[in-house]
């Protein structure tokens, strides 16, 4: 089974960090986002040398689930983690996130996953621990790219849930009005006196990128063009296969240093990681 470790070594032997020719020749990719997509999936089934139909292959042997921009998360590997992948155009840029609030893991009770997603992976799972990609990409270039897992980076879906409820709340208060639930905030129906007209209430998430979040625990060499950070939580890094883990610990060109990093839930604790960097 594939992991963020082998994931890792295979970026850091990638020959080529871009998203442009490489992906669109294969017709893999309609954008730039999705070509950063593909660019992570292959890093976790080694498959940037494949042509397209043994990419496929690869990419079905190595995930158990693959969304798309209306389905979250964007994979799920066979007997493991979750990743949902951001692009943006520079790393002080904030990742939106839409109607769909920080993630610090997935759950299959969510109402914002799909049928085939909660049934993948045999069905039984409760929750999945969730990989943010993120990618700065600039004229189809990988400039830098970080790995971080969602409960060092989002807080507790019950502080998120609080302000959906409190907001759903406070529109329940306003008089004479219909409510309707939905996988967003909600929607009033029959605003006007003919009933056909309707008010969506939508959330805007968004949420600091991990770049900035993170920046007094790594220092990137700003002298290269590309950039790698991860940041995995100390036991889960040591739950990994020692294979994997001796695999990067012998390579010179890969820092790899324990940290302490704010908790997401009470900035007063601090958790101890791995913050796994290289530039090339």
């Amino acid at each position: 089974m594939s992991n963020i470790i082998q994931a890792i070594y295979n970026i850091y032997h990638c020959p080529v960090y871009k998203t442009g020719e490489h992906y669109y020749v294969k017709n893999r990719a309609n954008n730039m986002g999705d070509a950063l997509e593909h660019f992570i999936k292959d890093s976790f089934a080694n498959s940037y040398s494949l042509d397209e139909a043994d990419a496929m292959r690869a990419h079905s042997e190595t995930f158990a689930y693959l969304g798309n921009q209306n389905n979250p998360p964007d994979a799920i590997l066979r007997g493991g983690d979750a990743i949902e992948v951001k692009k943006i155009e520079s790393p002080t840029s904030a990742l939106a996130l839409n109607s769909s609030y920080p993630k610090a893991k997935i759950y299959r009770d969510s109402t914002m996953l799909t049928t085939a997603c909660k049934s993948c992976d045999g069905g039984t799972w409760v929750e999945k621990d969730l990989i943010f990609a993120v990618g700065v990409v600039k004229n189809e270039e990988i400039k830098q790219l970080c790995f971080v897992y969602g409960e060092y980076y989002a807080a507790s879906r019950e502080i998120y849930e609080r302000i959906r409820t409190q907001i759903k709340n406070g529109v329940l208060e306003i008089p004479d009005i219909e409510f309707a639930e939905t996988n967003e905030l909600g929607r009033v129906n029959h605003v006007d006196p003919l009933g056909i007209t309707y008010l969506r209430l939508r959330g805007m998430w968004h949420i600091e990128n991990p770049f900035r979040v993170f920046r007094y625990a790594y220092e990137f060499d700003t002298t290269k063009a590309f950039n790698f950070l991860a940041i995995i939580n100390f036991e889960k890094y040591e739950s990994f296969p020692k294979a994997d883990r001796n695999k990067i610990e012998s390579e010179p060109g890969i820092s790899i240093k324990f940290r302490e990093i704010k908790d997401p839930n009470n900035p007063a604790i601090m958790k101890k990681v791995v913050v796994i960097t290289f530039a090339r």
